[in-house]
C-alpha cells in the first residue's frame, strides 16, 4: 500500500515556501501529487515550486483575506484541477505574556492561524464534496494541547484549530472526506536555528527521543493521513513530538 496519496491527486499546501510547509509540499510532489505551493509572495512561491519540481506550481495568497482565498482556490483548480488534498499550514506568531498582549496581536494571530484555515477549508471543500473524496490536514501544534508561556494567542489559535478539525470532520464524513490535524512539537526550522547550543540541549532533555524533529518528520505524517491507508481515520490529532507531551 502506498505511503502517500494516490498519484495525480491535486494538493494545495498553504504556507509552503519554507519550513514544515515546504517539506510537506516536496513530499507530496515526490509521491506523485500535483502540488500548489502557496505563500504570500508570488515570486517566492513560484521559485519554491520550481525547486520542488514534479509539476508543482506557485500561487500567492493572503489567508487573512476571504477574497484572496477564494480567488486562489479558483486559480489552483483552473491550473491543476479540483483540489483533493488541502494542508493548512500557514500561520504567524506575535508572542508576549498575556498582560502585555495587545488586541491587535491577538487578532493578527487568530485571523491567520484559525480563521485563515476556516476560509481555506470552506473554499476548497466544495470541490471535494462534488468528487466525494478529500483529505484535509490542519497543522496545529503541541502548544494547542499543553499551552506555552508567552503564546496565549498562538496556543488559542492552535487549540481552536483542533475544535475546527473535529467539527468539519463530522460535517464532511458522509462525503468521503477525512479531516485530521497534526500537532508538531519542537521542529528544526528557521526559528529553532536561532537557538543557542545550551537552549537546544535544554529542549532535547524534554523530549524522550532526545532530538528536535525535522520538517520531514511532519511531512511523513501528512503523507500517511493523505493516503488511502488513512481512509478510516478522521477527526483525529496526530502528535509528532518525539514523545514530549505523552
Amino acid at each position: 500500500m502506498s505511503a502517500g496519496p494516490p498519484p495525480g491527486k491535486v494538493a494545495m499546501v498553504t504556507g509552503s515556501t519554507r519550513g514544515i510547509g515546504r517539506a510537506v509540499a516536496q513530499a507530496l510532489a515526490e509521491a506523485g501529487a500535483r502540488v500548489a505551493v502557496i505563500g504570500r509572495d508570488q515570486a517566492r512561491a513560484a521559485a519554491v515550486a520550481a525547486e520542488i519540481g514534479h509539476g508543482a506550481q506557485g500561487f500567492a495568497c493572503d489567508v487573512t483575506s476571504e477574497a484572496a482565498v477564494n480567488a486562489t482556490v479558483e486559480a489552483v483548480e483552473k491550473a491543476l484541477g479540483p483540489i483533493q488534498i488541502l494542508v493548512n499550514n500557514a500561520g504567524v506568531t506575535k508572542d508576549n505574556v498575556f498582560l502585555r498582549l495587545s488586541d491587535a496581536d491577538w487578532d493578527t494571530v487568530l485571523e491567520a492561524n484559525l480563521k485563515g484555515a476556516f476560509r481555506t477549508i470552506r473554499a476548497a471543500a466544495r470541490g471535494m464534496m462534488k468528487q466525494r473524496w478529500g483529505r484535509i490536514i490542519n497543522v496545529s501544534s503541541v502548544v494547542g494541547l499543553i499551552g506555552n508561556k508567552g503564546q496565549a494567542n498562538y496556543a488559542a489559535s492552535k487549540a481552536g484549530l483542533l475544535g475546527l478539525t473535529k467539527t468539519i470532520a463530522r460535517e464532511l464524513a458522509s462525503r468521503g472526506i477525512t479531516v485530521n490535524a497534526i500537532a508538531p512539537g519542537f521542529i528544526e526550522t528557521d526559528m529553532t536555528a536561532a537557538l543557542t547550543p545550551e537552549q537546544r540541549e535544554a529542549l532535547a532533555r524534554q523530549i524522550p527521543l532526545e532530538r528536535l524533529g525535522t520538517p520531514q518528520d511532519v511531512a511523513a505524517a501528512v503523507l500517511f493521513l493523505a493516503s488511502e491507508g488513512a481512509a478510516y481515520i478522521t477527526g483525529q490529532v496526530l502528535v509528532v513530538d518525539g514523545g514530549m507531551v505523552m
